[in-house]
């Protein structure tokens, strides 16, 4: 499983989780730092990414378009690069059932 983590998120996360999430890349290593919501959007469905973020908009994205690309929404408010790690971790098994449920389209972590 390959994650998408959006600018809103530490670009340190891809090298934290690499044991974990290999393949994960973050928006800043593809030169899409100025994209907008719609463009990583459809970069993390086009690719196969679950896309990782704080942004409710991703949210109400999922709930409009469905489940592909599945959406992790972080909900810890202003929270460390660590704290993200650990949750991401400590979820593992929940987020990939998650990703193997077709219906589902999001997944809060907090």
């Amino acid at each position: 499983m390959k994650l998408l983590f959006d600018q809103n998120l530490s670009h340190r996360l891809v090298k934290l989780l690499a044991d974990i999430y290999p393949d994960s890349e973050h928006v800043r290593q593809l030169g899409m730092t100025r994209s907008d919501d719609e463009g990583i959007w459809e970069y993390a469905k086009s690719n196969g990414y679950v896309l990782v973020t704080k942004d409710e908009d991703f949210h109400i994205r999922s709930n409009l378009f469905g489940p592909v690309p599945k959406v992790l929404w972080i909900r810890s408010g202003n929270c460390s690069t660590e704290l993200v790690d650990s949750l991401l971790r400590k979820n593992y098994p929940d987020i990939e059932n998650f990703v193997t449920q077709s219906e589902s389209g999001f997944l809060v972590l907090q």
